[in-house]
Protein backbone atom coordinates (compact mmCIF):
# COMPACT_ATOMS: atom_id res chain seq x y z
CA UNK A 1 0.00 0.00 0.00
CA UNK A 2 1.28 4.01 -0.78
CA UNK A 3 2.62 4.70 2.30
CA UNK A 4 1.01 7.92 2.29
CA UNK A 5 -2.49 6.11 2.55
CA UNK A 6 -1.36 4.87 5.80
CA UNK A 7 -0.35 7.98 6.98
CA UNK A 8 -3.84 9.65 5.87
CA UNK A 9 -5.52 6.76 7.62
CA UNK A 10 -3.51 6.65 10.89
CA UNK A 11 -4.03 10.28 11.05
CA UNK A 12 -8.16 10.32 10.19
CA UNK A 13 -7.84 7.63 12.85
CA UNK A 14 -6.72 9.96 15.47
CA UNK A 15 -8.56 12.81 14.85
CA UNK A 16 -12.05 11.15 14.58
CA UNK A 17 -11.16 9.27 18.18
CA UNK A 18 -10.45 12.30 19.65
CA UNK A 19 -13.86 13.84 18.38
CA UNK A 20 -15.37 11.08 19.52
CA UNK A 21 -13.27 10.99 22.87
CA UNK A 22 -14.58 14.69 23.34
CA UNK A 23 -18.08 13.60 22.68
CA UNK A 24 -17.79 10.97 25.21
CA UNK A 25 -15.74 12.84 27.82
CA UNK A 26 -18.96 15.64 27.61
CA UNK A 27 -21.55 12.89 27.90
CA UNK A 28 -20.02 11.76 31.04
CA UNK A 29 -19.25 15.25 32.52
CA UNK A 30 -22.98 15.79 31.50
CA UNK A 31 -24.27 12.56 33.56
CA UNK A 32 -22.50 13.99 36.88
CA UNK A 33 -24.42 17.27 36.91
CA UNK A 34 -21.89 19.44 35.65
CA UNK A 35 -20.60 19.89 39.46
CA UNK A 36 -17.50 20.39 40.88
CA UNK A 37 -14.64 19.21 38.46
CA UNK A 38 -17.43 17.76 36.22
CA UNK A 39 -17.95 21.34 35.11
CA UNK A 40 -14.70 21.69 34.26
CA UNK A 41 -14.43 18.82 32.10
CA UNK A 42 -17.84 19.63 30.47
CA UNK A 43 -16.86 23.09 29.26
CA UNK A 44 -13.77 21.66 27.95
CA UNK A 45 -15.49 18.70 26.29
CA UNK A 46 -17.74 20.46 25.08
CA UNK A 47 -15.91 23.38 23.45
CA UNK A 48 -13.66 20.38 22.21
CA UNK A 49 -16.39 18.74 21.06
CA UNK A 50 -17.73 21.91 18.97
CA UNK A 51 -14.46 22.71 17.85
CA UNK A 52 -13.65 19.07 16.56
CA UNK A 53 -16.88 18.99 14.18
CA UNK A 54 -16.21 22.65 13.16
CA UNK A 55 -13.17 21.52 11.59
CA UNK A 56 -13.76 17.92 10.56
CA UNK A 57 -16.83 19.53 8.67
CA UNK A 58 -14.04 22.00 6.83
CA UNK A 59 -11.67 19.43 6.12
CA UNK A 60 -14.36 17.20 4.27
CA UNK A 61 -15.64 19.73 2.69
CA UNK A 62 -12.26 20.55 0.67
CA UNK A 63 -13.21 16.69 -0.97
CA UNK A 64 -16.54 16.03 -0.79
CA UNK A 65 -20.01 16.46 0.13
CA UNK A 66 -20.26 15.90 4.12
CA UNK A 67 -22.05 12.99 4.92
CA UNK A 68 -23.14 13.14 1.43
CA UNK A 69 -25.31 16.24 1.62
CA UNK A 70 -24.81 18.59 -1.58
CA UNK A 71 -24.48 21.64 1.01
CA UNK A 72 -23.34 24.80 -1.08
CA UNK A 73 -19.58 25.36 -1.26
CA UNK A 74 -18.58 21.89 -0.34
CA UNK A 75 -16.69 19.65 -2.31
CA UNK A 76 -14.56 22.15 -3.51
CA UNK A 77 -11.99 20.70 -4.98
CA UNK A 78 -14.16 18.14 -6.82
CA UNK A 79 -16.12 21.13 -8.08
CA UNK A 80 -13.80 23.65 -9.24
CA UNK A 81 -11.01 21.14 -11.08
CA UNK A 82 -10.96 23.29 -14.04
CA UNK A 83 -10.24 26.67 -12.22
CA UNK A 84 -7.90 25.27 -9.64
CA UNK A 85 -6.11 23.52 -13.17
CA UNK A 86 -6.11 27.19 -15.00
CA UNK A 87 -5.05 29.16 -11.63
CA UNK A 88 -2.24 26.62 -10.97
CA UNK A 89 -0.61 26.83 -14.65
CA UNK A 90 -1.16 30.91 -14.88
CA UNK A 91 0.81 30.61 -11.46
CA UNK A 92 3.66 29.31 -12.96
CA UNK A 93 3.82 31.21 -15.92
CA UNK A 94 3.62 34.45 -14.14
CA UNK A 95 6.06 33.56 -11.15
CA UNK A 96 8.01 30.75 -12.07
CA UNK A 97 8.44 31.20 -15.95
CA UNK A 98 8.26 35.37 -16.10
CA UNK A 99 11.14 36.53 -17.95
CA UNK A 100 12.81 38.60 -16.01
CA UNK A 101 12.68 35.83 -13.27
CA UNK A 102 14.48 33.33 -15.86
CA UNK A 103 16.75 35.97 -16.99
CA UNK A 104 17.89 37.30 -13.27
CA UNK A 105 18.34 33.41 -12.16
CA UNK A 106 20.52 32.46 -15.40
CA UNK A 107 22.70 35.69 -14.73
CA UNK A 108 23.31 34.32 -11.15
CA UNK A 109 24.13 30.83 -12.19
CA UNK A 110 26.68 32.02 -14.74
CA UNK A 111 25.52 28.85 -16.86
CA UNK A 112 29.19 29.37 -19.07
CA UNK A 113 30.73 28.68 -15.95
CA UNK A 114 29.03 25.94 -15.28
CA UNK A 115 28.74 23.99 -18.52
CA UNK A 116 32.32 24.28 -18.35
CA UNK A 117 32.89 22.42 -14.81
CA UNK A 118 30.68 20.28 -15.85
CA UNK A 119 32.03 19.31 -18.98
CA UNK A 120 35.71 19.39 -17.79
CA UNK A 121 34.87 16.64 -15.36
CA UNK A 122 35.82 13.33 -17.16
CA UNK A 123 32.66 11.28 -15.52
CA UNK A 124 30.09 14.01 -16.56
CA UNK A 125 31.49 14.31 -20.03
CA UNK A 126 31.58 10.21 -20.42
CA UNK A 127 28.41 10.01 -19.17
CA UNK A 128 26.83 12.42 -21.97
CA UNK A 129 28.87 10.62 -24.11
CA UNK A 130 27.16 7.46 -23.01
CA UNK A 131 24.09 8.96 -23.72
CA UNK A 132 24.64 10.37 -26.93
CA UNK A 133 26.13 7.19 -28.68
CA UNK A 134 22.40 5.32 -27.10
CA UNK A 135 20.76 7.96 -29.12
CA UNK A 136 22.66 7.22 -32.15
CA UNK A 137 22.83 3.54 -31.65
CA UNK A 138 18.99 3.66 -31.24
CA UNK A 139 18.20 5.98 -34.15
CA UNK A 140 20.48 3.73 -36.27
CA UNK A 141 18.09 0.66 -35.81
CA UNK A 142 15.34 2.81 -36.41
CA UNK A 143 16.75 3.87 -39.37
CA UNK A 144 17.48 0.29 -40.48
CA UNK A 145 13.71 -0.80 -40.20
CA UNK A 146 12.24 -1.68 -43.96
CA UNK A 147 9.11 0.78 -43.48
CA UNK A 148 11.06 4.18 -42.36
CA UNK A 149 14.01 3.41 -45.86
CA UNK A 150 10.91 2.81 -47.50
CA UNK A 151 9.61 6.56 -46.57
CA UNK A 152 12.73 8.10 -46.39
CA UNK A 153 13.75 7.14 -50.05
CA UNK A 154 10.39 8.48 -51.02
CA UNK A 155 10.87 11.87 -49.34
CA UNK A 156 14.27 11.65 -51.02
CA UNK A 157 13.23 10.93 -54.45
CA UNK A 158 10.75 13.74 -54.31
CA UNK A 159 12.82 16.43 -52.91
CA UNK A 160 15.65 15.57 -55.67
CA UNK A 161 12.88 15.61 -58.39
CA UNK A 162 11.31 18.69 -57.25
CA UNK A 163 15.07 20.10 -56.34
CA UNK A 164 16.12 23.17 -59.64
CA UNK A 165 19.71 22.35 -59.73
CA UNK A 166 19.99 24.65 -62.61
CA UNK A 167 19.28 27.83 -60.57
CA UNK A 168 20.91 26.08 -57.55
CA UNK A 169 23.96 25.94 -59.63
CA UNK A 170 23.33 29.56 -61.05
CA UNK A 171 22.95 30.81 -57.45
CA UNK A 172 26.51 29.40 -56.47
CA UNK A 173 28.42 30.90 -59.58
CA UNK A 174 26.45 34.04 -58.51
CA UNK A 175 28.09 33.66 -55.16
CA UNK A 176 31.32 32.71 -55.81
CA UNK A 177 31.67 35.91 -58.13
CA UNK A 178 30.83 38.09 -55.23
CA UNK A 179 34.15 40.13 -54.86
CA UNK A 180 36.03 38.37 -56.97
CA UNK A 181 36.02 35.04 -55.27
CA UNK A 182 35.90 33.35 -58.94
CA UNK A 183 39.19 34.83 -59.70
CA UNK A 184 40.24 33.36 -56.50
CA UNK A 185 39.24 29.76 -57.74
CA UNK A 186 40.74 30.87 -61.23
CA UNK A 187 44.39 31.43 -59.84
CA UNK A 188 43.70 27.73 -57.68
CA UNK A 189 43.13 26.10 -60.50
CA UNK A 190 46.16 27.53 -61.93
CA UNK A 191 48.38 27.37 -59.91
CA UNK A 192 47.51 24.13 -59.01
CA UNK A 193 47.86 23.07 -62.73
CA UNK A 194 51.36 25.19 -63.12
CA UNK A 195 52.79 22.80 -59.55
CA UNK A 196 52.02 19.84 -61.85
CA UNK A 197 53.44 21.21 -65.08
CA UNK A 198 57.09 21.37 -63.13
CA UNK A 199 57.02 17.81 -62.74
CA UNK A 200 59.00 15.34 -64.23
CA UNK A 201 55.90 12.86 -64.56
CA UNK A 202 53.88 15.94 -66.52
CA UNK A 203 56.47 16.56 -68.49
CA UNK A 204 56.85 13.04 -69.73
CA UNK A 205 53.55 12.94 -70.30
CA UNK A 206 54.00 16.12 -72.37
CA UNK A 207 56.88 14.74 -74.76
CA UNK A 208 54.83 11.00 -74.75
CA UNK A 209 52.29 12.84 -76.34
CA UNK A 210 53.91 15.05 -78.53
CA UNK A 211 56.02 12.10 -79.97
CA UNK A 212 52.51 10.45 -80.85
CA UNK A 213 51.08 13.71 -82.56
CA UNK A 214 54.59 13.32 -84.78
CA UNK A 215 54.30 9.81 -85.78
CA UNK A 216 50.43 9.83 -86.47
CA UNK A 217 50.28 13.66 -87.71
CA UNK A 218 53.63 14.20 -89.43
CA UNK A 219 55.37 10.80 -90.42
CA UNK A 220 57.62 12.62 -92.80
CA UNK A 221 59.18 14.82 -89.82
CA UNK A 222 60.40 11.37 -88.34
CA UNK A 223 62.79 11.15 -91.06
CA UNK A 224 64.48 14.07 -90.12
CA UNK A 225 64.40 14.15 -86.70
CA UNK A 226 67.46 11.68 -85.80
CA UNK A 227 66.48 11.59 -81.88
CA UNK A 228 63.05 11.59 -81.27
CA UNK A 229 62.83 11.05 -78.25
CA UNK A 230 65.32 13.69 -76.69
CA UNK A 231 63.46 16.34 -79.19
CA UNK A 232 60.03 15.32 -77.47
CA UNK A 233 61.35 15.57 -73.98
CA UNK A 234 62.90 18.68 -74.49
CA UNK A 235 59.46 20.30 -76.38
CA UNK A 236 57.95 19.10 -73.26
CA UNK A 237 60.00 21.07 -71.32
CA UNK A 238 59.93 23.90 -73.46
CA UNK A 239 55.96 23.89 -73.81
CA UNK A 240 55.31 23.24 -69.69
CA UNK A 241 57.66 26.39 -69.24
CA UNK A 242 55.49 28.60 -71.56
CA UNK A 243 52.74 27.80 -69.96
CA UNK A 244 54.03 28.22 -66.75
CA UNK A 245 54.78 31.84 -67.52
CA UNK A 246 51.86 32.70 -69.29
CA UNK A 247 50.17 31.16 -65.50
CA UNK A 248 52.56 33.79 -63.90
CA UNK A 249 51.70 36.39 -66.50
CA UNK A 250 47.84 36.14 -65.48
CA UNK A 251 48.29 35.88 -61.62
CA UNK A 252 50.33 39.01 -61.72
CA UNK A 253 47.30 41.09 -63.83
CA UNK A 254 44.31 41.27 -62.05
CA UNK A 255 43.19 42.99 -65.43
CA UNK A 256 44.55 39.95 -67.76
CA UNK A 257 42.60 39.23 -70.74
CA UNK A 258 41.94 35.70 -69.32
CA UNK A 259 40.31 36.96 -66.06
CA UNK A 260 37.92 39.20 -67.90
CA UNK A 261 37.45 36.20 -70.58
CA UNK A 262 36.91 34.09 -67.91
CA UNK A 263 35.04 36.56 -65.89
CA UNK A 264 32.29 36.97 -68.80
CA UNK A 265 31.86 33.14 -69.28
CA UNK A 266 30.68 33.00 -65.82
CA UNK A 267 28.58 35.90 -66.10
CA UNK A 268 27.52 34.33 -69.57
CA UNK A 269 26.82 30.82 -67.08
CA UNK A 270 24.78 31.94 -64.62
CA UNK A 271 22.38 33.65 -67.28
CA UNK A 272 22.26 30.97 -69.47
CA UNK A 273 21.28 28.57 -66.02
CA UNK A 274 18.25 30.55 -64.82
CA UNK A 275 16.94 31.33 -68.62
CA UNK A 276 18.30 29.00 -71.04
CA UNK A 277 15.29 26.53 -71.47
CA UNK A 278 17.56 23.80 -73.62
CA UNK A 279 20.74 24.25 -71.42
CA UNK A 280 18.06 23.46 -68.02
CA UNK A 281 16.33 20.58 -70.05
CA UNK A 282 19.78 18.93 -70.13
CA UNK A 283 20.86 19.20 -66.67
CA UNK A 284 17.67 17.98 -66.04
CA UNK A 285 18.07 15.14 -68.07
CA UNK A 286 21.37 14.37 -66.71
CA UNK A 287 20.31 14.86 -62.69
CA UNK A 288 17.32 12.36 -63.39
CA UNK A 289 18.99 10.10 -65.54
CA UNK A 290 21.56 9.88 -62.00
CA UNK A 291 19.28 9.25 -59.62
CA UNK A 292 17.42 6.43 -61.49
CA UNK A 293 20.78 4.81 -62.15
CA UNK A 294 20.41 1.32 -61.22
CA UNK A 295 24.46 1.31 -60.65
CA UNK A 296 24.44 4.41 -58.78
CA UNK A 297 21.56 3.82 -55.99
CA UNK A 298 23.14 0.54 -55.34
CA UNK A 299 26.29 1.55 -54.66
CA UNK A 300 24.57 4.81 -52.76
CA UNK A 301 22.91 2.04 -50.36
CA UNK A 302 25.93 -0.05 -50.25
CA UNK A 303 28.01 3.29 -49.31
CA UNK A 304 24.76 3.63 -46.32
CA UNK A 305 24.89 -0.09 -45.28
CA UNK A 306 28.60 -0.40 -44.75
CA UNK A 307 28.49 3.26 -42.68
CA UNK A 308 25.63 2.40 -40.69
CA UNK A 309 27.77 -1.57 -40.09
CA UNK A 310 30.76 0.44 -39.08
CA UNK A 311 28.64 2.48 -37.02
CA UNK A 312 26.85 -0.13 -35.26
CA UNK A 313 29.39 -2.47 -34.42
CA UNK A 314 31.69 0.44 -32.90
CA UNK A 315 29.28 1.30 -30.86
CA UNK A 316 28.68 -2.10 -29.32
CA UNK A 317 32.12 -2.21 -28.54
CA UNK A 318 33.22 -1.08 -24.81
CA UNK A 319 36.02 0.93 -25.94
CA UNK A 320 33.85 2.52 -28.67
CA UNK A 321 36.11 5.00 -30.64
CA UNK A 322 33.14 7.21 -31.42
CA UNK A 323 32.35 7.73 -27.50
CA UNK A 324 35.80 8.06 -26.51
CA UNK A 325 35.75 10.70 -29.28
CA UNK A 326 32.65 12.53 -28.33
CA UNK A 327 33.95 12.25 -24.69
CA UNK A 328 37.28 13.95 -25.21
CA UNK A 329 35.14 16.62 -27.59
CA UNK A 330 33.03 17.48 -25.05
CA UNK A 331 36.15 17.50 -22.52
CA UNK A 332 38.08 19.74 -24.81
CA UNK A 333 34.66 21.73 -25.97
CA UNK A 334 34.67 22.46 -21.09
CA UNK A 335 38.56 23.12 -21.36
CA UNK A 336 38.26 25.52 -24.33
CA UNK A 337 34.93 27.22 -22.55
CA UNK A 338 37.04 27.58 -19.02
CA UNK A 339 39.80 29.34 -20.75
CA UNK A 340 38.00 31.37 -22.57
CA UNK A 341 36.62 34.61 -21.22
CA UNK A 342 34.87 36.16 -23.90
CA UNK A 343 33.35 32.59 -25.10
CA UNK A 344 31.99 32.84 -22.17
CA UNK A 345 30.73 35.85 -22.18
CA UNK A 346 29.06 34.89 -25.89
CA UNK A 347 27.68 32.48 -24.51
CA UNK A 348 25.93 33.89 -21.79
CA UNK A 349 24.90 36.35 -23.73
CA UNK A 350 23.41 34.20 -26.60
CA UNK A 351 21.25 32.29 -23.97
CA UNK A 352 19.66 35.14 -22.32
CA UNK A 353 18.67 36.47 -26.36
CA UNK A 354 17.27 32.76 -26.37
CA UNK A 355 15.55 33.15 -23.18
CA UNK A 356 14.14 36.41 -24.21
CA UNK A 357 12.87 35.44 -27.94
CA UNK A 358 11.44 32.61 -26.67
CA UNK A 359 10.39 32.51 -23.02
CA UNK A 360 6.84 33.95 -23.71
CA UNK A 361 6.13 31.47 -26.22
CA UNK A 362 7.60 28.99 -23.79
CA UNK A 363 5.93 29.37 -20.55
CA UNK A 364 2.57 29.98 -22.91
CA UNK A 365 2.78 26.41 -23.99
CA UNK A 366 4.23 25.09 -20.40
CA UNK A 367 0.73 26.61 -18.59
CA UNK A 368 -1.61 25.50 -20.90
CA UNK A 369 -0.48 22.08 -21.23
CA UNK A 370 -0.30 21.98 -17.33
CA UNK A 371 -3.93 23.15 -17.51
CA UNK A 372 -5.07 20.99 -19.84
CA UNK A 373 -3.12 17.84 -18.58
CA UNK A 374 -4.92 18.67 -15.08
CA UNK A 375 -8.34 19.28 -17.06
CA UNK A 376 -8.28 15.61 -18.48
CA UNK A 377 -7.72 13.93 -14.81
CA UNK A 378 -10.12 11.61 -14.03
CA UNK A 379 -11.76 13.91 -11.25
CA UNK A 380 -11.87 10.94 -8.46
CA UNK A 381 -8.38 10.31 -9.28
CA UNK A 382 -7.56 13.98 -9.32
CA UNK A 383 -9.25 14.47 -5.92
CA UNK A 384 -7.73 11.75 -4.13
CA UNK A 385 -4.18 12.27 -5.13
CA UNK A 386 -4.75 15.70 -3.41
CA UNK A 387 -5.95 14.19 -0.45
CA UNK A 388 -3.02 11.75 -0.73
CA UNK A 389 -1.00 14.89 -0.69
CA UNK A 390 -2.08 17.12 1.68
CA UNK A 391 -5.26 15.06 4.10
CA UNK A 392 -2.36 13.96 6.42
CA UNK A 393 -1.71 17.60 7.36
CA UNK A 394 -5.10 18.46 7.00
CA UNK A 395 -5.78 16.04 9.92
CA UNK A 396 -3.68 17.60 12.37
CA UNK A 397 -6.00 21.14 12.19
CA UNK A 398 -9.17 18.85 12.99
CA UNK A 399 -6.66 17.49 16.10
CA UNK A 400 -5.53 20.83 17.21
CA UNK A 401 -9.32 22.27 16.70
CA UNK A 402 -10.29 19.71 19.12
CA UNK A 403 -7.69 20.94 21.61
CA UNK A 404 -7.70 24.23 21.03
CA UNK A 405 -11.33 24.05 21.65
CA UNK A 406 -11.59 22.82 24.32
CA UNK A 407 -8.47 24.90 25.77
CA UNK A 408 -10.70 27.56 24.81
CA UNK A 409 -14.13 26.14 26.43
CA UNK A 410 -12.20 26.09 29.89
CA UNK A 411 -11.00 29.75 29.31
CA UNK A 412 -14.96 30.61 28.66
CA UNK A 413 -16.06 29.10 31.59
CA UNK A 414 -13.40 30.56 34.08
CA UNK A 415 -14.29 34.34 32.43
CA UNK A 416 -18.05 33.19 32.83
CA UNK A 417 -16.89 32.58 36.57
CA UNK A 418 -15.39 35.32 37.49
CA UNK A 419 -18.62 37.45 35.92
CA UNK A 420 -20.99 36.32 38.33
Amino acid sequence: MDNRKQILRRNKTIATGMMIGAAILFVIARTQKGTGVWEWVAAFAEAAMVGALADWFAVVALFKHPLGVPIPHTAIIKNKKDAIAGNLANFIRDKFLDTETLLRKLREQNAAERLASYLMSSNNADGIATGLTRILSDSLGFISDDRVQKVLGSVVKERIDTFDLSSAAGTLLDTLRNDNRHQKVLDEVLNRFAVWLATPEAQTSLANAIDTMIKQDYPLLTVFIQNREQFSQGAGEKIARKINAYIQEVNNDPDHTLRQKFDNSVTDMIGRLRSDTLLREKIEAIKLEAVNNPSLSEYVNSLGNNLKNWLSNDLKQPNSKIHRNSAEMLSGIGRTLAHNRELKESFNQHLEKLVITYADTARTTIARHISETVKTWETDEYVNEIELSIGSDLQFIRMNGTLVGGIIGLLLHSVSLLLK
